[in-house]
């Protein structure tokens, strides 16, 4: 039955592959050409196919074309990177399972959808905790952050390393100044077990959609807001029908680097070394490229006419003392000793006892 399902999986990604392909031919220009690899990579000995849901301009996301190129050299042409942006492979609820059976290698997986097959994982999600670049260098630098990245090696999945995509906030079709603005808001947010239980606490209205449905469903009304960062909504255009952003900062938006611990077993010991080290390598330099890029695109949307809020400080307290039930809710599912500990090693301030 197991070998039954992963040749489906097989055809369905072989098929979507097709598909993605046939689109770009119909006359409209391949949005990933720029990033085409000028080498010849067909007789590699290995193939690495890694997934993405977003686009390389963000440069979190482009970081996969860094690694495929880095891995390319420094495995003198044994491994080949395959780079699969723009979820060509699917949404990442469905490439998360092909990762297990190995059918994919790798993917570059957006934080919040990680604790759908690790609990562990959502401790990053959680509001109010890792909430800024400052706090996530302190978090990587420090001795807990092995035992996050490990919260799949019961699923065959190994954690790596992170790049990311900003901090978490509120664009919106009508401005959000205040907390009772935000009740009016249908919030388009991800997939993602904590951030329905965060909705839930602060009392909010969330609408749960795949990133790729979210374009129409903006234009259509289905929505009038999404939960995202700046640098993505301006990026992926979502300021043209959103005109507002609220600054609530609650999180950091990250990109897990997850490796199949099946593929990683079947390289010898100096590929395993070299596959890690580039990947640790590209993604601290990402992670600086990032900070930068925060900053320029929400100059950018700025200069374009869009609007930026920050919520008063008494709005901003309810959240976080809403906020923290959620630290409460998962605190058994990430472990709460593990969690007080990131918590002390923070600096966050609990409102309940748990």
């Amino acid at each position: 039955m197991k070998r039954k399902c992963t040749g489906v999986l097989v055809l369905v990604m072989s098929l979507m592959l097709v598909c993605t392909a046939s689109v770009w031919a119909d006359g409209k220009p391949n949005p990933l050409a720029k990033w085409n690899s000028t080498v010849d990579m067909s007789k590699a000995k290995y193939e690495m196919k890694v997934s993405n849901i977003s686009h390389p301009v963000i440069e979190g996301v482009a970081a996969g074309y860094r690694v495929r190129d880095s891995l390319w050299e420094r495995s003198n042409g044994q491994i080949a990177l395959k780079y699969y942006p723009l979820h060509q492979l699917g949404g990442e609820v469905e490439v998360l399972n092909m990762l297990k059976t190995d059918t994919v290698q790798g993917m570059l997986c957006a934080s919040v959808t990680v604790p759908n097959l690790a609990p562990r994982m959502g401790l990053i999600n959680l509001p109010f905790l890792i909430d800024s670049f400052d706090k996530l260098d302190k978090f990587i630098g420090s001795e807990y952050w092995q035992y996050f990245l490990d919260g799949m090696k019961h699923q065959g999945i190994m954690g790596v390393d992170i790049t990311g995509y900003g901090n978490y906030g509120w664009a919106t079709v009508d401005p959000v100044k205040t907390l009772a603005d935000a009740k009016d808001v249908k919030f388009r947010i991800a997939e993602a077990a904590v951030n329905q239980s965060l909705y839930q606490a602060w009392g909010l209205h969330p609408v749960v959609m795949p990133w790729p449905d979210v374009s129409i469903s903006l234009k259509q009304g289905v929505i009038t807001g999404l939960d995202h960062t700046p640098m993505v909504c301006n990026i992926t255009k979502k300021f043209e029908v959103c005109k507002n952003f609220t600054q609530v900062n609650y999180a950091q938006g990250l990109f897990v680097f997850l490796v199949s611990e099946k593929f990683y077993n079947s390289l010898p010991a100096d590929l395993q070394k070299i596959l890690l080290d580039v990947i640790h390598e590209e993604c601290a330099k990402t992670r600086v490229l990032t900070r930068k890029q925060e900053e320029v695109e929400i100059e950018k949307a700025k200069a374009a006419g869009i609007n930026f809020y920050q919520l008063p400080e008494s709005d901003m307290e309810v959240l976080r003392t809403k906020g923290d039930q959620v630290h409460k809710e998962w605190a058994p599912q990430i472990g709460a000793d593990y969690l007080k500990k990131v918590q002390d090693l923070m600096g966050y301030k609990r409102t309940l006892d748990y």
